[in-house]
């Protein structure tokens, strides 16, 4: 199916989505609650009038706002990157789409196992699995060996209903992010991670401190009531001894 075929049907989706459903008989209880949800939901709204893809990049532009993260001229990899809402984001206040006029131009990278749909400024590796080494060598090859000012990451593995296992299983993902920023990362940069509310976070929150001066939890106001997500912050890494940086 064409790009321009799945756009119309976002479109006319988010167009329905406005409307109240008259008839839910026949779908899912489940189904039933998703559809209601995103009705009530007024980020949901707000994404469709500023033409973000998703929701979520109202977290994203919180987390900036408070704590002045993406600047024009930075360099940005987007961890976790479908649907591209927070890859958006960061492209325009990076100006890697360039319409800052006298601004410095950056860069972004989003990468995620889904399809993405281009974005303006951005290079975008789909269907790539972030945590694979081939995948990350890929990453590192368009960097054309420069160093990232910011590496974030919303990506969360697909849950099954068991807190413990889901909990372990995004703080893996977070710990392979970390380790990658390391690789990847200038002096003074920043980590942003989603994760979940669990016992391995504090132990992460401490591993963190080890290479940035500061470490903060965020929940912006736009993560749902009933989710258990947070974001890490991480600012002002420390640098590695065996790696110059600039």
């Amino acid at each position: 199916m064409g790009s321009k075929m799945l756009l119309r049907r976002f479109n006319t989706f988010s167009c329905l989505m406005k409307e109240k459903p008259t008839n839910l008989k026949g779908k899912k209880h489940s189904s039933q609650q998703w559809i209601v949800r995103q009705l009530k939901d007024p980020y949901v709204e707000k994404a469709r009038q500023h033409n973000y893809r998703c929701r979520s990049a109202f977290k994203l532009l919180e987390i900036n706002r408070k704590h002045h993260l993406l600047q024009p001229g930075m360099n940005v990899i987007d961890c976790g990157a479908a649907p591209g809402s927070w890859t958006q984001v960061a492209a325009r206040l990076v100006n890697a789409d360039k319409k800052m006029l006298g601004e410095p131009v950056g860069s972004v990278i989003g990468i995620d196992k889904l399809p993405i749909f281009p974005i303006e400024g951005a290079t975008l590796l789909a269907n790539m699995d972030f945590t694979k080494k081939r995948t990350q060598d890929l990453i590192k090859q368009c960097l054309n060996e420069r160093f990232v000012d910011i590496v974030l990451s919303d990506m969360a593995p697909n849950a099954i209903g068991m807190k413990e296992a889901d909990h372990e299983n995004i703080i893996k993902l977070a710990y392979s992010v970390f380790k990658f920023a390391l690789e990847v990362s200038s002096y003074e940069s920043t980590l942003v991670m989603k994760v979940w509310d669990g016992g391995m976070s504090p132990a992460l929150e401490k591993d963190l401190e080890m290479f940035y001066k500061v470490v903060k939890i965020a929940r912006p106001q736009a993560t749902r009531d009933e989710s258990s997500e947070k974001f890490i912050i991480a600012k002002g890494f420390k640098g590695l001894k065996t790696q110059a940086r600039v």
